[in-house]
């Protein structure tokens, strides 16, 4: 006789083969919302900061981004609905739901009147100039008097 649990393991394959491995997966954990944290890159040089977030499938339309004093926050929500003809039913209704949110501190050397933001092939990049103050000054030689 089989152990219970190697029966068990049988029964996903077969409800996957029915109706996709997401599908039961959803169902076991009651879920049906994603939470998406896109990988980012943060670059520094003598004139700004510069942020770029790797979200493909996007529109720029989808990103919210907020500047609440040195607190920058990106965030996107976004809402799917997938269905299937309804004549005599529907074996399997999706809706999708997915949203993400970034925040970073920004140091005070941050010019907030100029940041920029740029939407282009899947990557959001959100220029943070720097203050004149702030700014790398070239080495210089000073005359004695």
């Amino acid at each position: 006789m089989l152990p219970i649990a190697n029966n068990y393991h049988s029964l996903p394959s077969l409800i996957d083969d029915i109706f996709g491995q997401s599908w039961f997966e959803n169902v076991l954990d009651g879920s049906s919302t994603r939470t998406i944290v896109p990988s980012v890159n943060v670059f520094e040089d003598k004139d700004e900061f510069r942020i770029e977030v790797a979200a493909p499938g996007l529109k720029k339309d989808d990103f919210k981004l907020d500047l609440n004093q040195r607190v920058l926050s990106i965030s996107t929500e976004k809402t799917e609905e997938s269905k299937t003809p309804e004549t005599g039913g529907f074996i399997r209704r999706e809706f999708n739901y997915s949203s993400f949110c970034r925040t970073f501190g920004l140091p005070s050397s941050v010019n907030a009147e100029k940041v920029s933001a740029k939407y282009e092939n899947g990557i959001l990049n959100v220029v943070l100039p720097k203050k004149e103050e702030a700014k790398v000054l070239p080495a210089r030689q000073i005359a004695i008097s």
